[in-house]
């Protein structure tokens, strides 16, 4: 079915006067590097800026990397990764990982140690999709609630199915991992579809755009906040995909399809969802 745009505005629905941080969630952020430092940056400013939404955001990341980035990090805590993984991420509500990520036996280890011991709601990306794809079993036994979000041509190297394959039947191929690893796929495409098998949406939601470096990870920060204070869920996702393209969309329409950059989208996050509860 098509998203009810009632469903998103659940998602974001107003918060008591009487809030507090704790009451939204703790988001952990996995990634990043030297090579791809910005990455993990614009997923932290998805997050942290208060933008989407979660109480506390931390950033997990090589020592190096979390030089680098320290000046730029106000509000998030930092973590540089030694040997202490599972110290990391022992109190999160959410872990994102991938945006930056480098496809080394070191950060394969990290992915199987954490779909080994995490049991809350794990979003899984980028650079850390492509090491997955090399052994997809170890969903088989994880407690964590998964997420995946690839777009076709990650799909396609954690299926072993070809491009035109997918995109001839994308709603198909989605189920079938779904039901067979039990996770939720998010396909990323001009139409996203969100799918945990039993449940299927679809955003037909075209922003071109977004097509430009950094737009995925954007995604995932925005997916790890909502997720931080709102139930695992088909609707939950979907609703995460929705303020994305609402504000790729509000960006676009401020920058052009050509000149808009991912860091435009996060900027327009703040009307995304004003524009979302006034619908």
């Amino acid at each position: 079915m098509n998203i009810d745009i009632k469903d998103v505005k659940e998602v974001l629905k107003k918060r008591a006067n009487d809030c507090n941080k704790g009451d939204f969630g703790k988001t952990g952020l996995f990634g990043g590097s030297l090579n791809y430092s910005g990455a993990i940056r614009l997923a932290y400013l998805a997050n942290i800026a208060m933008k989407s939404g979660t109480g506390l955001v931390r950033i997990i990341t090589d020592k190096k990397t979390a030089k680098l980035i320290a000046p730029t990090i106000l509000e998030a805590t930092i973590w540089p990764l030694e040997d202490n993984l599972l110290e990391s991420i022992k109190d999160l509500d959410v872990l994102v990982i991938g945006m930056g990520l480098l496809e080394n036996t070191t950060n394969e280890e990290y992915l199987k140690v954490i779909l080994e011991n995490f049991k809350q709601k794990l979003v899984i990306d980028a650079g850390a999709l492509n090491m997955l794809a090399k052994n997809t079993n170890l969903l088989i036994n994880t407690k964590a609630k998964v997420v995946l979000t690839p777009h076709i041509k990650e799909f396609s190297r954690l299926t072993n199915v070809d491009i035109k394959s997918i995109k001839k039947e994308p709603l198909r191929y989605a189920q079938e991992f779904s039901q067979k690893y039990k996770v939720t796929v998010l396909l990323k495409g001009a139409k996203t579809i969100v799918t945990d098998a039993s449940s299927s949406i679809i955003i037909d939601y075209p922003v071109p755009g977004l097509a430009t470096a950094g737009s995925g990870d954007v995604l995932s920060g925005v997916l790890g906040a909502i997720l931080a204070y709102n139930s695992y869920n088909v609707k939950t996702i979907a609703s995460a995909a929705y303020l994305n393209a609402t504000a790729g969309r509000i960006a676009m329409e401020k920058y052009s399809d050509i000149s808009m950059v991912a860091s435009d989208t996060i900027n327009s996050i703040t009307d995304a969802i004003k524009e979302i509860r006034n619908k």
